[in-house]
């Protein structure tokens, strides 16, 4: 029997799932870490605590299975996040993460100043806060001494990576993250590097997800319990990685995740970009490429207002009480922006907003608004694609957010998709373990694969007459942003 990891590396947790070669999953372990918010609208992690669980995950996921079975490691990983090692591969400085919203001044420089045109021209992107430039100019201007130590830049999940074989590699679309990367070409871009003061010999050499980028080092092998001669894939940016997991490659697919951050993919055989930019152009796990709306606070939403203000953890209990007849008529609005937001307003100032609240509102009025605001954002990242000509009827749905059934019905009726429940949901783990089985030389292609273990279980389809009560609610919603815009831009004023 041959076994494939798969590893997600997401913000709060790495998830560890063990494959078979018949696809069926064996195992998941989960070990969380840390996330620091040193200021507010700043957030990072330290790299060594991503090793740490990975380390002592690994072992625990193979208990009671045969070490020796591991053919293949791939890891999907949470994208952006900027990692700095020194002359001796030490870590510089703790991660600058995707939804960290420190480089205001850097994207306005580069969107302003250097130029969108230009950014898109050589990147296929402009620039958003999340983007790793943004960070290394960051970097270069608040710590010239960390700066002047860099030798090697690496995006979170090629840390892994490196821990694993030793070897500096990073994928096509995680790459694709960097505003780096020149992405119909596949190749490090040199102008971009030349305004980042960076060079070449500082990047990571660039694969394919699917490809092998070389073996387990002997010395980790004997500490995780597997065989050393165990391939690792290259893997994928954390959307491109779920993407793979629910058999959303090739040409046409769609796939909504409500993770900690929400996301629109649309795959793709061709090379596009928005005009206007506001959904990113990014290579592909599958070789191809791919559009995508990232909205920062999606899931996340949820937990803050159950975690934080709620002090909960029962989650169902609180969606309990949202019955049918509630939805389309709450008139509790809310924005979620509570870490600034990217797609498709790219600003950094914009913050999470109740609006609507009277005497009557209560506790579910609340809940409702939250899941109903994440849903309309999500909505907004399906209108630019829909303005670009592309025909979106139906789509997978993955993450955490996506095992309530009650947010997906609201999400079905909002967006008016049929929403496809996939039979397994293990999201980027499992979109990990497939790029090893085809880097093992199991599948020649990653679209075989897929075919072969992405099946849909069940499907939440639109209601007309919810649908029509949810785009009058929808039309309100999107005048809410503009509204208070220039208002979030006075509150974040520094005095």
């Amino acid at each position: 029997m041959k076994l494939f990891i798969g590893v997600d590396l997401g913000t709060s947790a790495v998830k560890l799932l063990l494959m078979d070669e018949k696809g069926v999953i064996r195992n998941v372990v989960s070990k969380e870490y840390p996330l620091e918010f040193p200021q507010p609208g700043w957030s990072q992690q330290d790299p060594e605590d991503w090793q740490k669980a990975v380390m002592e995950g690994i072992p625990e996921l193979l208990r009671g299975f045969d070490g020796s079975d591991v053919a293949g490691i791939g890891c999907g990983g949470q994208m952006h996040g900027l990692v700095i090692l020194d002359e001796y591969d030490n870590v510089i400085r703790h991660a600058i993460l995707w939804n960290d919203g420190r480089t205001a001044k850097q994207v306005n420089y580069l969107n302003n100043e250097f130029g969108k045109e230009k950014l898109s021209e050589l990147t296929a992107n402009i620039a958003f806060a999340g983007f790793t430039a943004p960070k290394i100019l960051w970097v270069k201007e608040n710590e010239p001494d960390n700066f002047a130590r860099i030798a090697k830049i690496m995006l979170p999940k090629d840390y892994v990576n490196y821990i694993l074989t030793g070897v500096h590699a990073c994928d096509y679309s995680d790459a694709s993250g960097t505003l780096l990367l020149d992405v119909q070409r596949k190749c490090w871009s040199g102008e971009m590097l030349d305004v980042c003061g960076i060079t070449e010999n500082q990047m990571p050499k660039l694969f394919e997800s699917y490809e092998s980028i070389g073996s387990v080092k002997p010395e980790i092998a004997k500490l995780l319990g597997i065989s050393e001669n165990a391939k690792v894939a290259a893997g994928a940016g954390d959307n491109a990685a779920a993407a793979v997991g629910t058999g959303v490659v090739g040409e046409g697919g769609c796939n909504i995740s409500l993770g900690t951050s929400g996301t629109v993919f649309i795959s793709s055989e061709k090379f596009g970009v928005d005009r206007n930019n506001a959904l990113h152009a990014f290579a592909h796990a599958d070789g191809g490429y791919h559009l995508m709306g990232c909205m920062l606070s999606a899931a996340s939403c949820n937990k803050w207002l159950m975690d934080e203000i709620y002090q909960t953890g029962d989650y169902a209990a609180e969606q309990a009480g949202i019955n049918d007849d509630k939805l389309g008529r709450n008139h509790v609005y809310f924005l979620p922006y509570l870490m600034g937001e990217r797609s498709p307003i790219n600003d950094t100032n914009a913050r999470g907003t109740f609006i609507g609240m009277t005497m009557d509102t209560t506790r579910a009025d609340l809940t409702q608004a939250v899941l109903e605001g994440v849903a309309y954002a999500i909505r907004d990242c399906v209108e630019v694609a829909r303005s670009l000509g592309i025909v979106i009827n139906s789509s997978k749905i993955c993450g955490g957010g996506a095992k309530s059934p009650l947010w997906k019905k609201i999400m079905a009726n909002v967006l008016n998709v049929e929403l496809e429940c996939m039979e397994s949901e293990q999201g980027p783990g499992m979109g990990g373990a497939m790029l090893a089985m085809v880097a093992c030389g199991e599948y020649n292609s990653v679209q075989v694969v897929c075919g072969k273990f992405t099946h849909v279980a069940s499907i939440v389809k639109p209601e007309p007459e919810l649908v029509a009560k949810y785009e009058k609610h929808y039309q309100k919603f999107k005048k809410i942003y503009p509204a208070n815009k220039s208002l979030f831009a006075l509150l974040q004023a520094r005095e």
